[in-house]
């Protein structure tokens, strides 16, 4: 009683100092960023919801951070809404200095754009001043942010004090809060002085963009210089043939396709590759090697930005360069009319070398008229999609360049050296091999190495450096420069969103195999991706992703059944560029033994920890406080603790089986963190996930020995992806209502049904991976599995997609039940247990392509599956349905979508004339004694003859009760068969029991 009384006169009595040590300019609108006592808990509630909701949704309807803007698409979204926002405790002044940040930061924003523009327009390099310029107001963007999230992250710790869910906890709870408000006072003071600090550091920038007339040098550099650069195409096309490495390949190839000597239709003939892969080099053999064939000719190199007038008067005077003189004036109409009047009646092969646009493409083909004098052209590029629209609609004319052999690139690599691989010293031999294999076959790489090496002494140790180099961006050399200009072509034609995607590409290891979804939820979490059309964050990143490829700046190394990239890599070489332009940019900090140590001297924003040693940690320590991304590819003791990364917004921990759970503890305090991806087996999550109230991308699909997810989970409004393995879900399911993807999720005797109910009310949710073990013998097995159908047919008439089920025991109850019919389904896999039938409603799924199901497959399962309109992919596996139906026909017009189909059963297949037209891939079983019985003269006809679009063939032969001769006869005959195809598709035969085969001697 005592201490209470004790505690109430000594509040009134500081009461009113309090008051005024928290608002000292609440009378006169100061410039401090406070909040007045009275605002009421859905005030404080709102003001978070909206300051933080700009970019926790990820709706992608604007880019929140860029390589060129830095962190100006989410600050400028955050300030407008600070102002949108009908706040009562924002002061006056404050109002005003948010007002005067949001427009000069604005308008700061459209000069980087402009910066941006003209620095990849192929124009003149921006001068170090204006590059300096840009870089500071990037950082300071970055700061700001940082200082607005702050502001949002007091005002949610005071709304946990003032307005606790449980009440106010009484006289204690009173005076604690009291205290814990003393303590937060120097915090907003803190804060208001950061704003003083960066409003002037805004001011500065801005005088500095006056007074060193930034606008003019972004003018200047979006124009023409007038000066004509050197050509680097040059040396290609003087090239002796002699020295040449890999060409005779590639360039007979060409010159069949160009010069088949009946077709007489203008044909273009499109070449496409990555830059240095020798395109110009083998257009120009197959021009040197026909040339004469023709009446004229010409070769013509573009640029990125070409003049058409000049291109046109070129290729005048190269084609009637024994005629007459060529005008050096006409317009672009008078040129076309002049080329089209004298190509008329001619036999001519143009070569219009590195086109970059399809625009142009169809400019330059006004000159060149479709006769039928057998003319060709010739067409190389770096892009896919231009070299389609080049080439013949009517022909498949579109050769893709391959990398070299790695015998063919160590022959190179030796003849520019020492001349040949004999005369190599043998200390060298080794490491030679190495720097080889990193080139990855490219010859631009291999020629510019050995160029750089020829500079170096014999000795190991330098050219194990140069070794290491490779992929660091380190190494600096003319030629490596000269390489990085040809490179940068192809990186500077990307649009701004492109290069930022590409350069984040940096922060992984050399030669790591990137995951194409993973790779989109990073850019996702990043806030790299702007929705266009009707597409999703997923599916725009997808086209982001396939752009990539398509310009040849990422090799694709997996694909999925229908033709799309599942996987790629970066080619050592273009690390080695975007890794030297993202530390130019401090975009990306990378700390690593392989790559040595990139530690730019301003702040670090995205730091990748790869395979780093202690002594490295040690020696190169630096501030994280303001790191925003975090990949650690292996984990040390040494690593800084999380709660030093108070900025951090993405966190990755890759592949660490060292990770221990205590290093998880102070997660909940990354208030700002949107991505949590973890691998590693010995790892419990900490309770405060909860707290992570921004997190929308949770992975923890390679943690596996976590089973159950904590209660704080339900927590997070704003998660849309749950990629775990087989977990138990915790109640409360239904509060996250973004939820999109959920898998692989585990329903067992612990489950609540309650849980059951609430997976129906995710209307979001588009992909489900759901293991059922709930056994027929269960005692509530019912009431499971009511809800259980009555939750998926709530999601199948919503937005589900893709569904994967495993189970144990048989799911007919739920195929026969499943009622309306999830038409928007596209992917639906069902293992475990093998389903009686295939239910006549799953026909009429018009946007299934990919079915994986274990059912007992008959004859009528065949022509039910084979109905299905859209099926690119289908893998059957059964038991023997009916023992008398011993081989299954697939007849014609059966299956006329489907790529690849992969067949497990106890039955033989037969193919008809006509079925599965498309199919590309097919593997299948053949028990040889069954196929021989039913065939009893001669080697079985299975079909493989009509299979007239298939490229892989995998067949699976039981030997089991059957002769060596017949075995070898069934190969032969399916070999006989696969040969005659068009396609020459891949054959791939496998023997199953061989010892179980009949000997001569057996009866």
């Amino acid at each position: 009683m005592i201490l209470h009384r004790i505690c109430l006169i000594w509040c009134v009595i500081n009461c009113s100092n309090l008051h005024q040590a928290i608002h000292p300019r609440a009378s006169e609108g100061g410039n401090n960023w406070n909040c007045q006592a009275e605002i009421t808990e859905s005030q404080l509630a709102d003001l978070i919801r909206d300051n933080k909701g700009r970019d926790s949704r990820m709706d992608g309807s604007g880019i929140i951070a860029s390589a060129a803007t830095g962190a100006m698409g989410s600050l400028l979204a955050k300030l407008a809404s600070l102002l949108e926002s009908n706040y009562h405790q924002m002061q006056s002044g404050t109002r005003r200095e948010v007002a005067f940040l949001r427009d000069e930061l604005s308008s700061m924003n459209a000069l980087l754009e402009r910066l941006d523009n003209a620095d990849s327009s192929g124009a003149p390099p921006l001068d170090p001043q204006t590059r300096e310029w840009r870089g500071q107001v990037r950082e300071m963007s970055y700061d700001i942010e940082e200082c607005v999230d702050d502001y949002t992250d007091h005002l949610r710790c005071r709304q946990r004090r003032d307005f606790p869910p449980g009440g106010s906890g009484g006289v204690l709870g009173f005076v604690l809060g009291y205290v814990q408000t003393v303590r937060e006072m120097v915090s907003r003071r803190g804060i208001a002085e950061q704003i003083q600090e960066l409003k002037a550091r805004v001011v500065e920038a801005g005088h500095r963009r006056k007074r060193y007339k930034i606008d003019d040098a972004a003018a200047g550099s979006s124009g023409s210089s007038g000066v004509v650069p050197v050509d680097r195409r040059l040396p290609a096309l003087y090239a002796d043939l002699g020295g040449l490495v890999g060409v005779n390949g590639p360039r007979d190839e060409l010159v069949r396709l160009v010069d088949d000597g009946e077709e007489r239709r203008m044909k273009v003939v499109s070449v496409v590759g990555a830059g240095g892969l020798g395109k110009t080099t083998v257009a120009n053999q197959v021009y040197r090697n026909v040339g004469d064939r023709f009446d004229c000719r010409c070769f013509v190199s573009l640029s990125q930005n070409p003049d058409i007038g000049m291109v046109f008067r070129t290729m005048l005077s190269q084609l009637k360069k024994d005629e007459c003189e060529v005008s050096g004036s006409g317009d672009k109409e008078q040129l076309i009319n002049e080329l089209r009047d004298f190509l008329q009646d001619k036999r001519y092969i143009v070569v219009i070398d590195d086109i970059w646009t399809s625009q142009a493409w169809k400019i330059i083909k006004c000159a060149l008229p479709e006769n039928i004098c057998g003319s060709r052209i010739i067409v190389t590029t770096r892009i896919g999609t231009v070299a389609k629209s080049c080439s013949s609609p009517d022909y498949d004319l579109v050769y893709e360049l391959k990398t070299l052999s790695h015998g063919d690139s160590k022959m190179l690599f030796f003849r520019r050296i020492f001349g040949s691989e004999d005369k190599c010293p043998h200390n060298l031999k080794e490491v030679s091999t190495e720097i080889v294999s990193k080139c990855g076959g490219l010859p631009l790489a291999i020629i510019t190495m050995a160029s750089l090496l020829t500079t170096k002494s014999v000795g190991t140790e330098e050219w194990m450096k140069v070794r290491d180099s490779i992929g660091s961006g380190l190494e600096k050399n003319s030629d490596v420069e000269e390489m990085n200009m040809i490179l940068s072509l192809s990186y500077n034609d990307l649009p701004s969103h492109l290069r930022t995607c590409l350069l984040y590409m940096s922060m992984f290891p050399e030669d790591h195999e990137i995951n194409r979804n993973f790779l989109v939820r990073r850019w996702i979490a990043e806030g790299f991706i702007k929705v266009s059309g009707c597409r999703n964050l997923e599916e725009e990143g997808e086209c982001y992703f396939n752009e990539l490829i398509n310009r040849s700046l990422v090799q694709p190394v997996d694909f999925q059944y229908d033709g799309r990239v599942y996987a790629c890599r970066v080619h050592d070489m273009i690390l080695d560029l975007i890794i030297s332009k993202a530390v130019e940019d401090n975009f990306v900090t990378v700390v690593s033994d392989r790559r040595h140590i990139l530690c730019p001297q301003s702040k670090v924003r995205r730091l990748s920890f790869d395979n780093p040693s202690v002594e490295n940690l040690t020696a190169h320590s630096m501030s994280v406080a303001h790191v925003r991304s975090l990949n650690i590819f292996k984990y040390s003791e040494q690593m800084p603790p999380l709660s030093n990364f108070r900025a951090l917004r993405v966190l990755d921990l890759d592949g660490n089986e060292n990770l221990e759970s205590c290093y998880l503890e102070d997660i909940g305090k990354l208030f700002q963190l949107r991505y949590l991806r973890i691998r590693a087996s010995n790892i419990t999550l900490p309770r405060q996930l909860g707290e992570l109230q921004l997190l929308v991308i949770l992975d923890l699909l390679n943690c596996s020995h976590i089973s159950e997810l904590p209660a704080s989970i339900v927590e997070l409004p704003h998660l849309k992806w749950l990629i775990v393995n087989r977990v138990t879900l915790p109640n409360g399911i239904g509060n996250m209502q973004a939820l999109e993807f959920l898998s692989l999720t585990v329903v067992d005797y612990t489950t609540p049904v309650t849980v059951l109910k609430e997976l129906g009310s995710l209307k979001k949710l588009r992909t489900l991976g759901l293991d059922w073990r709930i056994s027929s013998s269960h005692k509530d097995k019912i009431e499971y599995a009511d809800n259980f159908v009555s939750s998926l047919g709530k999601l199948g008439s919503s937005n589900l997609q893709y569904l994967t089920l495993i189970s144990p025991w048989s799911l007919d109850f739920l195929l026969e039940s499943w009622s309306p019919p999830p038409h928007h389904l596209q992917e639906l896999a069902i293992k475990g247990w093998s389903v009686s039938k295939i239910p006549v409603w799953m026909a009429s799924l018009a946007n299934l392509t990919y079915l994986d199901i274990e059912v007992q497959v008959r004859q009528e399962t065949i022509h039910l599956l084979g109905a299905f309109p859209a099926l690119q992919f289908l893998k059957l596996y059964s038991n023997a349905a009916d023992p008398k139906e011993r081989c299954l026909v697939v007849s014609k017009n059966g299956f006329r979508c489907l790529k690849k189909f992969n067949f497990v059963h106890w039955v033989n297949l037969l193919f008809l004339e006509g079925a599965v037209p498309v199919l590309e891939t097919l593997e299948f079983q053949i028990i040889v004694h069954e196929v021989q019985t039913a065939s009893r003269f001669g080697p079985p006809d299975l079909g493989i003859r009509h299979l007239s679009a298939l490229k892989n063939l995998v067949v699976n032969i039981y030997c089991e009760c059957a002769r060596v001769e017949g075995v070898e006869a069934l190969e032969a005959a399916i070999q006989v068969a696969a040969s005659m195809l068009p396609n020459n598709p891949t054959l791939t035969l496998r023997r199953f029991r061989e010892p179980e085969m009949l000997t001569d001697d057996a009866g």
